[in-house]
């Protein structure tokens, strides 16, 4: 286990925390999951009776749930006498959980999937969240680092990882204004499975022990669609027959006015084009429905089981987890947040679904996977929404270069994989070192 830090910088943090409380408050207080009660916040979670040991993986929300599935399902699958605590920090991440509960029950698969809200960081909350959910493991999803809780781990000899990690070049300019409680923080790491080289050397920029570190590549890689998503991909294909589709998933504010501007000009080359549109975040979606009509624009909301006829012009994807069905229902992928300055979101699910992918300037986030997707040809990269508007004329006229882009995207998801087996294996040497 990592020595224990100075505690002077992990002090002064949580006395802010203390202080913010109304304003942390506030904003948790509106995620709420009608499964889970808001006392989980305070680490008051149910205790375990049986004996079954535990494993714990935190994810912050929906995008970080479903980039773990792989890992999920491979823990559960390794660990079979083990429980998996999955925990989040939102609302969304809650039902993608419960959700994957509820397949996993379907499929008759016993009930050892369980989730939570993860305790705020204050040091009590932290310390009661650990010592009644007494994992054997924790591990922290890509940025996902919490001091108290890091600590509390700690004081409790729960090793501690952190999983596909992932650090912006953005973000690490944002812990440089804290360093010292970063280095106090990852100080309490046993070991870091970054994505990248880079993503290793902004961690160790903040602290992060290089000896305790390893570059294992991105557990996206590693995705796989379900065989349900793939048939309702199907499914969908056929009915919406040969007309022109284009999917724009993962919009923000800012964004959704851009694409629906440029979805116009498409219309005037293709009257009867569809864009489903699937906004990131699902408190937006009523906002987007009324901003389609405003523009214009005839809708049809897939919540309300309403379907996209002839004259329909965009397809609100208003549903929790169905982002990858949607993409794979489409001919082309534009993926959101790369139009507006939040650094883009996954590249690699439309590329694992066999559609060409699209995306915006803004690739803060996703860097490396920009990079290795362009390196194998399967990335088109526009400037501004003049540049989509020409890029998505010309592609629809060009079916052989579609068929390359979903081709090339594939055989780039195919080639990387193999992140899941070697943060697996750091995982299962960590339970070891844990047991003597």
């Amino acid at each position: 286990m990592a020595a224990l830090p100075s505690r002077w910088p992990r002090w002064l943090y949580s006395a802010a925390l203390y202080l913010l409380s109304p304003l942390v408050w506030r904003r948790v207080w509106r995620e709420h999951a009608l499964t889970n009660r808001r006392r989980e916040r305070l680490g008051l979670i149910r205790r375990q009776s049986d004996g079954t040991p535990q494993l714990w993986l935190h994810c912050a929300s929906v995008g970080e749930v479903l980039a773990a599935r792989p890992l999920i399902d491979a823990l559960l699958e390794r660990y079979p006498h083990h429980r998996l605590m999955v925990t989040t920090m939102t609302a969304t991440g809650a039902e993608r959980v419960h959700a994957l509960r509820e397949a996993r029950r379907q499929a008759g698969q016993t009930e050892r999937l369980q989730h939570a809200f993860v305790a705020l960081d204050y040091p009590g909350a932290a310390r009661r969240f650990i010592a009644r959910l007494e994992p054997e493991l924790a591990i922290f999803f890509e940025t996902e680092l919490w001091p108290n809780l890091l600590t509390a781990c700690q004081r409790r000899g729960v090793p501690t990882a952190v999983v596909n990690g992932r650090l912006s070049p953005r973000a690490l300019r944002g812990y440089r204004r804290v360093r010292p409680l970063m280095a106090a923080a990852l100080a309490q790491v046993d070991w870091l499975a970054a994505k990248s080289r880079g993503d290793a050397e902004r961690f160790r920029e903040l602290g992060m022990p290089v000896t305790r570190t390893d570059v294992v590549g991105s557990l996206k890689y590693d995705m796989a669609p379900d065989e349900a998503a793939t048939a309702e991909s199907k499914r969908l294909c056929t009915q919406l027959g040969s007309r022109p589709v284009w999917v724009a998933g993962s919009t923000h504010p800012g964004e959704d006015e851009q694409l629906l501007d440029v979805h116009a000009r498409l219309r005037q080359s293709y009257p009867n084009a569809l864009l489903i549109l699937v906004p990131r975040h699902p408190q937006r979606f009523d906002a987007v429905a009324t901003l389609c009509r405003e523009r214009g624009m005839s809708v049809a909301r897939r919540s309300r089981g309403e379907w996209p006829g002839e004259r329909t012009a965009v397809y609100l994807g208003d549903t929790m987890g169905e982002l990858l069905t949607l993409y794979g229902a489409a001919d082309l992928a534009f993926v959101g947040g790369s139009l507006v300055p939040v650094g883009g979101h996954n590249l690699l699910e439309p590329a694992a679904m066999g559609v060409p992918v699209l995306t915006g300037p803004e690739l803060a986030n996703f860097a490396d996977v920009a990079d290795t997707l362009r390196h194998g040809g399967a990335l088109v990269e526009v400037s501004d929404t003049a540049m989509l508007a020409d890029t998505l004329v010309t592609l629809f006229l060009d079916e052989a270069e579609r068929h390359r882009l979903a081709e090339a995207g594939l055989a780039v998801v195919a080639a990387n994989r193999g992140a899941l087996a070697r943060t697996l294996l750091g995982l299962q040497q960590l339970l070891q070192v844990s047991k003597r």
